[in-house]
């Protein structure tokens, strides 16, 4: 009975033992990282969750990410944004929810689009009848500074904040409404 039990512990041992061994395999770093950036004003939280591809001595706008055609916003996942209140976006009323972020670059111009179906890859099942809301950007050349990283930063002065959208030499941004609590 004693050689029976031994022979089962050292079983569960080489298992337990070969299952941590596998677990502190080390993660892969991804080339293009997560980022989140946030705000909050009183009860309402706004979380912007996306990858940041790298330039790399790239041309960006025009080549590797075409023009006048849907960009995920980021790498990898599509970029999501995730409001856990009504706010307004560019003057439109964003009832609270999870949304992709998808935009239309152009040389003068981007197209930003909200759109109803989180969760996906990149923008290849992007469905047009999804979009919530869409509106037109003119575009910011940056003088003197060249974002290697996508970047997004959320600016906040109270119940007012702007969504910054930068990479290269280029960045869009867009105003961001947080709606006061009715009392």
């Amino acid at each position: 009975m004693i050689r029976k039990n031994s022979a089962f512990i050292a079983l569960f041992l080489f298992l337990s033992t070969a299952c941590l061994l596998q677990a502190q395999e080390q993660i892969a770093i991804r080339p293009s990282p997560l980022a989140i950036v946030s705000a909050k004003y009183k009860d309402t939280y706004l979380k912007i969750t996306y990858s940041q591809p790298q330039k790399k001595g790239r041309e960006i706008f025009g080549s590797l990410v075409p023009y006048g055609q849907v960009w995920r916003t980021g790498a990898n996942e599509a970029t999501e944004i995730t409001t856990t209140k009504d706010i307004f976006i560019n003057g439109k009323l964003l009832p609270a929810g999870t949304y992709s972020l998808f935009t239309i670059p152009d040389k003068e111009k981007w197209t930003i689009i909200l759109n109803k179906e989180p969760g996906l890859w990149g923008s290849y099942n992007y469905n047009v009848k999804m979009d919530f809301v869409r509106f037109d950007i003119p575009i910011q050349p940056i003088q003197g500074i060249v974002y290697e990283a996508f970047t997004i930063l959320i600016d906040q002065k109270n119940n007012k904040a702007e969504i910054s959208l930068l990479w290269d030499k280029t960045k869009v941004v867009f105003p961001v409404d947080f709606i006061e609590p009715k009392l």
